[in-house]
C-alpha cells in the first residue's frame, strides 16, 4: 500500500494543478507562473541531491574507483534528456518561449509532450527510490521515498495548470482541459513502474540509476525551468520560488529520511 501511495502521489499533484482550471477564470498570471516554475526548480534540485545523488554515493562505496557508476549514470541522464529534448516536438513550459523541434503538431499537443518529457526523469526518480525501499538493502526508507513523492507532487502542480489553461484558452471545455492536464501526469507512474521492474532483476544497478535520474532532472531544471522562471520583469520572484522549493524539499527529505 505504501508503494502504491508513493506511485500515485505525484500524479495527484498534476491532477491538482489541472483542476485549477475549474477555480480560476483566467490564465495564471506571469508572476505566479514564474514563482511556481522557480519553486519546481528548487524542489527538483534538492531532490536530485538528497534523494538521489547522496544515496547513490553511499551505496557505491567509499573508494573513488567504486563511484564510477554514479558519475557515468549522471552523465547518461543528462545525455538521455538532451536526446529526447532534441527529437521530440514540444512547446517549452514557458508559453512565450521559442518552440522545440519543428513539427505540424498543434501547440496544445506540444505542451502535453513537454510535460510528459519532464515527467520521465521524475517518474524514474520515484521508481528507483521505491525499488530501493522494496529491496531492503539499499539504505532507503519508506518515509524518505514518500518525501520524494510529495516533493514531486508539489512541483507537478504548475505543470498540470500549464496544460489545462492553454487548452481552455483554445476553446476546450473545462472538463476536457482538466482531463488532458491530469492525464499528462500518467507518464510519471508508468516511468516509475518500468524503473522498478528493471531494478527488480538488476539491484546492483541502483547507484547508476539514482544518478541517471538526478542528471535527467537537473537537465530539465537548467535547460527549461530556471530560464522560464527568470523571463520578463521581476525575475526575483522566480529566485524566491526556487529558494522556497529547495528549502521545503530539503526539509522533507532530511526530516522524513
Amino acid at each position: 500500500m505504501e508503494i502504491l501511495i508513493g506511485l500515485l502521489i505525484p500524479f495527484l499533484g498534476t491532477a491538482t494543478g489541472a483542476a485549477m482550471v475549474f477555480m480560476l477564470r483566467e490564465k495564471i498570471s506571469d508572476l505566479t507562473n514564474r514563482a511556481m516554475l522557480g519553486f519546481a526548480s528548487g524542489v527538483m534540485v534538492a531532490a536530485s541531491f538528497w534523494s538521489l545523488l547522496l544515496p547513490a554515493f553511499e551505496q557505491a562505496g567509499d573508494d573513488i574507483a567504486d563511484n564510477w557508476p554514479v558519475m557515468a549514470g549522471f552523465v547518461a541522464g543528462i545525455c538521455f534528456l538532451l536526446l529526447l529534448d532534441t527529437v521530440i516536438p514540444h512547446q517549452h513550459i514557458d508559453e512565450k518561449s521559442p518552440e522545440g523541434p519543428k513539427s505540424r503538431l498543434p501547440r496544445s499537443i506540444k505542451m502535453i509532450l513537454a510535460v510528459a518529457l519532464h515527467n520521465i526523469p521524475e517518474g524514474m526518480a520515484v521508481g528507483v527510490v521505491l525499488a530501493g525501499v522494496m529491496s531492503g538493502d539499499a539504505g532507503l526508507s519508506v518515509s524518505g521515498a514518500l518525501a520524494l513523492s510529495i516533493g514531486m507532487a508539489i512541483q507537478n502542480i504548475p505543470e498540470g495548470a500549464i496544460i489545462s489553461f492553454p487548452l481552455r484558452k483554445e476553446g476546450k471545455s473545462r472538463g476536457t482541459a482538466f482531463t488532458w492536464g491530469a492525464m499528462s501526469g500518467l507518464v510519471e507512474p508508468v516511468a516509475a513502474i518500468l524503473t522498478m521492474l528493471f531494478l527488480s532483476e538488476n539491484v546492483s544497478s541502483m547507484p547508476l540509476l539514482l544518478a541517471f535520474a538526478a542528471g535527467a532532472m537537473l537537465y530539465v531544471v537548467v535547460e527549461e525551468l530556471i530560464p522560464s522562471s527568470q523571463a520578463g520583469k521581476h525575475s526575483n520572484i522566480g529566485t524566491i520560488g526556487f529558494a522556497t522549493g529547495f528549502l521545503l524539499m530539503m526539509t522533507l527529505d532530511t526530516i522524513l529520511n
